[in-house]
């Protein structure tokens, strides 16, 4: 069961918009979703912070209050996950949807078919990453761990930590190589290997400043000298191929 926000400011829009989704999940059997609107970003920030979060964010980008852009912004520094769809009747926000990681971008009026289609799309991906999981060895047992919730790994002496949402996972001692280990991350397109000793989604990533990594909660990371380049340019083409599609 998918949960989906939509926020806009402008009442008969906003129903619109939300008959339309509502309509696509009727049409999708295989698909069930709980659907709740907003009048305005702060009381979806509200909601959102009480509720971890939604599975996806559809938003008005030009609202007076604050902006979908600004909304998106705030989402990422509370940690919240979950795909945005940004509604906007200018195409002068692009760019600062790749900033927040949109999901797309979709022009007003939004017709039926293109927005059936980018449903479509995050309802496939949302199902695919909620069910991906990895099995890590922990001191505590074997614990199951989604891999959308890891921001990143690191080798820590002889063990892996697993750093999530929700808190840190320390494995057992590992009797392979790190990169051997990270192997059913490094499957994964959002992950990637940087140094001997880090692999990090890049979902969570906000900024790379030389060598700095920023995340999504606010920590930042020091990347190794020699890998820092290569790392940043393989996030850009991460994020452009997500906000802009080929």
């Amino acid at each position: 069961m998918l949960r989906i926000a939509i926020c806009d400011d402008n009442q008969v829009e906003l129903q619109y918009t939300a008959r339309m989704t509502a309509d696509y999940f009727g049409t999708h059997p295989a698909h069930s979703a709980i659907i709740e609107t907003f009048h305005s970003g702060k009381d979806l920030l509200s909601q959102a912070e009480a509720r971890k979060g939604f599975d996806l964010y559809i938003l008005d980008i030009l609202m007076p209050d604050l902006s979908g852009i600004e909304i998106g912004r705030r989402l990422r520094t509370l940690g919240a996950g979950g795909e945005i769809i940004y509604l906007t009747s200018s195409n002068d926000f692009a760019a600062d949807s790749y900033e927040v990681r949109a999901f797309f971008y979709l022009l007003k009026p939004v017709e039926q078919q293109k927005l059936y289609g980018v449903l479509d799309e995050a309802t496939e991906k949302l199902n695919r990453e909620q069910n991906a999981a990895i099995m890590v060895n922990t001191p505590q047992g074997i614990r199951r761990i989604l891999m959308e919730r890891i921001r990143y790994a690191e080798r820590v002496g002889r063990c892996i930590r697993y750093h999530c949402t929700d808190g840190t996972l320390d494995s057992l001692t590992i009797r392979s190589s790190f990169k051997e280990m990270m192997e059913p991350l490094l499957a994964d397109r959002h992950f990637r290997l940087c140094g001997a000793s880090y692999v990090l989604n890049f979902q969570y990533i906000t900024g790379i400043n030389g060598q700095t990594c920023l995340l999504d909660n606010g920590q930042t990371i020091v990347l190794p000298k020699a890998a820092a380049a290569a790392f940043k340019q393989d996030w850009g083409s991460y994020w452009l191929e997500e906000v802009f599609p080929k």
